[in-house]
């Protein structure tokens, strides 16, 4: 097993899907973000009634380190009052690239400072 996981979170658009994928990945809280192009048809119960919904779907590569700093950015970027958050363990994969998300989750490096 590894460390790490797939994270699916619904978006209510298009819109929103991008602003968050951008975010995560710009902040190292992700390797990659697919956003599912297909709306997907979601059924569920909210404030006790059935609802339907068009949602966008986003599955998020990221690890265990990383995922409570990235459910806080998901959580505060999302439209949503209680946005889908689960964490799916990635149990194995190609060792490639799995050593390419931690090279995208690494802090970047410091940049050369400029002599005056």
């Amino acid at each position: 097993m590894t460390d790490k996981v797939v994270v699916l979170v619904t978006c209510a658009d298009l819109k929103e899907a991008k602003r968050i994928a951008s975010a995560v990945v710009e902040a190292r809280l992700a390797a990659c973000v697919n956003i599912i192009g297909a709306r997907v048809r979601s059924t569920y119960r909210w404030k006790g009634k059935v609802e339907a919904a068009r949602e966008t779907l986003l599955l998020i590569k990221t690890s265990r380190r990383r995922l409570a700093a990235l459910r806080a950015e998901v959580e505060r970027l999302h439209g949503y009052d209680v946005p889908e958050f689960i964490a799916l363990p990635i149990t194995a994969g190609s060792p490639a690239y799995l050593n390419w998300i931690d090279e995208c989750l690494a802090p970047a490096a410091p940049g050369k400072r400029r002599k005056k």
